[in-house]
């Protein structure tokens, strides 16, 4: 619960987060919370954030982003059938770590329809097979406004997270089971939001952006080491 806390806080402060921080420890724990309760979570988190920020929130940006969506959530469901745990760590780990590499990048990227369509379409391949759908957009967004930023990650993440529940329910990734699991994470999550929200403006944008750095490093490091310490062992 305290990995959902951290990650909540470190989302709700900077636009994206939650699943970085928490999916590779909780793969860890216990390979049922990824991806279906880590995704739960971040839809109820997403959901708290796109009403918070509405009146900020670009609908055009959000059509375009969906367009790549759709497809992006099909090829990530069909991953969830070809690989294993092991894996699936492995894939998770890595991508956390080319989006900490990719955030450090020094050239900017302008958004244009086309670069969110394939920035959508990224977020729902990685979102719906690992839980982390968040690094393709926050990287094309990154120089954005910061309250820009967090209401089109806010809304992009409520639309990618009721598209990967709706199709893993079919594939046998998302049960009452997997709901139960998530049920108690939500409070923690929910605490995490409330708390970024209240010392927000007292935290330096840059200081948040590191520790959010050196969290996703240790938790993708962490989920890499698992990965491959679990294929040696088979």
């Amino acid at each position: 619960m305290s990995l959902v806390f951290v990650g909540a806080f470190i989302q709700t402060a900077t636009g994206f987060g939650m699943a970085i921080v928490a999916a590779p420890l909780l793969l860890y724990i216990s390979p049922s919370y990824i991806p279906g309760p880590i995704i739960i979570v971040g839809l109820f988190i997403a959901l708290v954030n796109t009403f918070k920020y509405r009146t900020q929130i670009s609908l055009s940006g959000l059509k375009q982003s969906t367009i790549g969506l759709l497809p992006g959530t099909c090829v990530g469901a069909a991953v969830l059938y070809i690989i294993d745990v092991a894996q699936l760590s492995v894939l998770l780990g890595t991508t956390v770590l080319i989006a900490v590499v990719a955030s450090l990048l020094p050239f900017k990227i302008g958004v244009t329809p086309n670069r969110l369509m394939v920035a959508g379409f990224f977020s729902g391949f990685l979102g719906t097979s690992s839980g982390i759908g968040g690094p393709p957009m926050a990287l094309l967004l990154q120089h954005q406004n910061v309250n820009q930023i967090r209401a089109s990650l806010a809304a992009f993440f409520l639309m990618s997270s009721i598209l990967s529940v709706l199709i893993q329910i079919p594939i046998g990734y998302m049960s009452l089971q997997h709901l139960l699991l998530a049920l108690p994470l939500i409070p923690s999550g929910y605490a995490g939001h409330k708390l970024a929200v209240s010392v927000l403006h007292q935290l330096s944008p840059k200081l948040v952006r590191t520790v959010s750095l050196i969290l996703c490093v240790a938790a993708g490091l962490g989920a890499i080491y698992s990965g491959l310490k679990m294929m040696l062992v088979l």
